[in-house]
């Protein structure tokens, strides 16, 4: 728990409004403006002026290797703790590029596919943030949602799936229903997990919450600024499996700044929310509405 309490502060200084920072790079597409600012050293994307509305991914300018905000060391958690190392990921939302990048240096051999709706996103992640594709990790310019259709339709399965997608506000209200977490599960192996990533202080916690749990039964909750939903529908493994497999991966995980160990203790299954609310459905999910 007290190694938990430190990281809160960092989260939370990475998540604030950049009210000084420079505008180094500004583009508008079809779906959003595309922002990078750069400040104490760091860089980051963002699609609100100033960032007020949090950052979509940040590199330390002196070592962009070294992850800037604690949610991808939580979601890096999701993916490598939680079953057998993944050969084909599925990743929503590509931001600065920070997880791909990351899980193609720990995992040369898997196949990496990454849905991005916004060209002005992927152009962005490419001149500023470092991102490459490569013959087995490439970005398919797609709505998450209609990728998992087309995926479904062609058979492909995934050992994870990685829902990282926002727009300036929050995750798109399609992405955040029991039938596309339906979708997403049906793309799943047998072993397969997926790692949602979410706000920690939304008022759309309890209404997320029971409809991961409607669909995935129980999982593990991962909380500092943002929360970090970990599925598994073969079931969650244990806390030992996973401090074994923190110690597999400890040695290069701390490259990229994350101490794998002290991540564990985040992992929770404690019900913190209120389990009457209603499940979000493609019906019902009025995220413009409850989110504010």
């Amino acid at each position: 728990m007290k190694k938990l309490l430190l990281l809160l502060p960092l989260a939370l200084l990475l998540t604030a409004p950049m009210a000084r920072a420079q505008l180094v790079h500004s583009e508008k597409s079809l779906y959003r403006e595309v922002l990078v600012y750069e400040e104490n050293g760091e860089r980051c994307m963002c699609f609100t002026r100033q960032c007020r509305i949090g950052r979509q991914s940040c590199i330390f300018l002196n070592d962009a290797h070294r992850f800037a905000l604690n949610y991808t060391r939580m979601m890096l958690a999701g993916t490598l703790f939680t079953g057998p190392p993944p050969r084909r990921l599925l990743i929503i939302g590509l931001g600065g590029g920070s997880l791909p990048t990351a899980l193609r240096e720990i995992l040369p051999q898997a196949e990496i596919d990454v849905a991005e709706i916004d060209p002005a996103v992927t152009r962005v992640a490419k001149r500023f943030f470092n991102f490459r594709e490569d013959p087995k990790m490439k970005v398919i310019e797609l709505d998450g949602r209609v990728y998992v259709k087309r995926a479904i339709r062609s058979g492909v399965k995934y050992d994870a799936i990685l829902l990282d997608a926002f727009d300036h506000e929050y995750i798109p209200e399609h992405l955040l229903t029991r039938e596309f977490l339906a979708e997403v599960k049906s793309l799943l192996t047998p072993q397969g997990v997926v790692i949602g990533n979410t706000f920690s202080s939304s008022k759309l916690y309890d209404h997320e919450s029971t409809t991961y749990a409607d669909v995935f039964g129980t999982f593990y909750n991962l909380k500092a600024a943002n929360r970090v939903i970990v599925a598994r529908p073969a079931g969650l493994p244990d806390e030992g499996s996973m401090r074994a497999k923190a110690q597999e991966y400890e040695k290069i995980l701390s490259t990229f700044g994350v101490d794998a160990l002290s991540v564990l203790p985040m992992f929770t299954t404690r019900t913190d929310w209120d389990v009457k609310a209603r499940v979000l459905t493609d019906q019902y999910s009025p995220a413009n509405l409850l989110n504010h």
